[in-house]
């Protein structure tokens, strides 16, 4: 069957995976994907939400060999990513590569292009493993399970399907998307990244953690838009499991910006942490 008559049968099937692979390999050649309906986010069918092609960015940069063959094992440990317009569903090619080799620390780089131009760039940080579990401290105290938390009470009214379909959503404060105010909530992932493969569990973090924006949304969606131009993750540790939960707050300036910052978790504690610059305005 092919991807576009699979794109369209997913608007009233089960979820299919974020992207169908059309030409897989070396990430430093290009890749290039199907996105499908799972991506498109609540707003516009024909428009992708940040977290699924956020996640197939974190999947370029795990393939990316070390810059070195005498490197010990690396771990990504810092990711920006810089959106620069609209992410179309449809077809989309990703590029990765070393930007700045090391045998320790190491730059990667990646982007994604669609319809004929870049609309993601993204940069990460690779540093080399090593045990400091004698000196770790610091991290916030764990969140009460997804046991324990509310599942979601369903898409708002006038909410698009796709990407919040994709995810099963369970609540610590708040009840959904669609309430104001700081939120705190666990994630899953419903459908893999790409067709045939499982999830790191990085990808599922980051598909999961560009929704911090609206785990936190301050303010009525129906009035204002705040759109966030970048997701920056720092990691204190490599991400476990399927479960992905953040504690997610916003501040709106009074000029026309705002900033979110989220604590990221999995089931075993605090992973680390998240930034979301925004862009405000009303409707």
């Amino acid at each position: 069957m092919s991807a576009e008559l699979r794109h369209d049968r997913a608007v009233s099937d089960v979820p299919e995976p974020f992207y169908l692979p059309l030409e897989t390999g070396a990430p430093e050649k290009g890749e290039r994907f199907h996105a499908t309906f799972s991506t498109s986010g609540p707003w516009f069918a024909d428009a992708q939400h940040m977290g699924p092609p956020s996640a197939l960015l974190m999947r370029a940069f795990e393939r990316c060999a070390p810059s070195r063959p005498d490197a010990p094992p690396l771990q990504l440990a810092r990711i920006t990513i810089e959106i620069l317009g609209v992410v179309p569903t449809g077809e989309v090619t990703v590029r990765a590569e070393v930007e700045r080799p090391g045998r320790t620390i190491e730059m990667l780089a990646a982007e994604m292009d669609a319809g004929g131009r870049t609309v993601l760039r993204a940069r990460a940080w690779r540093l080399g493993v090593t045990d400091t579990s004698a000196a770790a401290v610091g991290e916030a105290a764990p969140l009460p399970a997804p046991e324990e938390a509310t599942p979601d009470a369903g898409r708002p009214e006038g909410w698009l399907p796709g990407y919040l379909d994709a995810l099963e959503w369970r609540w610590l404060k708040k009840g959904s998307m669609a309430e104001p105010g700081p939120g705190a909530a666990w994630a899953r992932l419903r459908v893999p990244v790409v067709e045939g493969e499982e999830p790191s569990a990085l990808q599922r973090l980051v598909a999961a953690a560009d929704s911090a924006n609206g785990v936190a949304a301050p303010l009525d969606l129906r009035e204002w838009l705040f759109v966030n131009t970048e997701l920056t993750v720092h990691l204190h540790r490599p991400p476990r499991g399927e479960w992905s939960g953040m504690d997610s707050a916003t501040v709106i300036g009074p000029s026309g910006t705002g900033t979110v910052s989220a604590t990221l978790f999995d089931l075993d504690g605090q992973v680390g942490r998240i930034t979301q610059e925004l862009t405000v305005r009303p409707r």
